[in-house]
């Protein structure tokens, strides 16, 4: 009988620590499967309806390695990943990106960000997105935990836009012979 009684409260006492982590588990497990496509923009315009999400876009500015492996950079989402201004886009808006960090073991190891002169590597995220992260002071950043790429960087070039440079060969020209006219005209 004494057995017993000791025996219950150990019982009990497992039953209520084994339920206590099932939801967690299996929150963590479903957390992946509850994952939303979103844009840029509409993750910015409403920051606090979203934590688990995909989003596709270029990697830009700088990849910043830091000492525990992890990599920090920015995802840009919006009209010049497809149409960049060098490669012969218009202007369409300002940039919309949002800070990206990826774990060592997810990191593929691209060598050029986006840039002016280069489309970075266009990705599609999925990972928990942190608005006001406290452990971060405050940080807003997408913590990833997938990764695929959809395209390789690459180099842009400008073409020469011929307008502007021939008006300004005329107008020296124009200027150039005034000047001597008026030189002439002097003597």
């Amino acid at each position: 009988m004494m057995r017993r009684l000791l025996l219950a409260p150990a019982v009990l006492m497992a039953v209520v620590l084994g339920l206590g982590r099932a939801p967690a588990a299996a929150a963590q497990a479903t957390e992946p499967a509850g994952a939303v496509q979103v844009s840029v923009a509409d993750l910015l315009a409403d920051p606090e309806s979203y934590a688990v999400v995909v989003v596709r876009g270029e990697l830009v500015g700088d990849f910043g390695e830091r000492g525990d492996g992890t990599v920090w950079t920015q995802l840009n989402d919006d009209a010049y990943v497809e149409d960049p201004i060098p490669g012969g886009g218009s202007l369409a808006g300002a940039n919309v990106g949002i800070g990206v960090r990826i774990p060592a073991d997810l990191w593929p190891g691209f060598d050029r960000p986006g840039g002016y002169r280069v489309r970075g590597p266009v990705v599609e995220l999925q990972g928990t997105w942190r608005y006001h992260d406290p452990d971060r002071g405050g940080e807003s950043y997408l913590d990833v935990t997938g990764l695929r790429l959809l395209e390789e960087p690459r180099g842009l070039e400008e073409g020469v836009d011929w307008l502007p440079l021939g008006l300004g060969a005329g107008l020296l020209a124009l200027a150039g012979g005034v000047a001597l006219l008026t030189r002439r005209r002097g003597e």
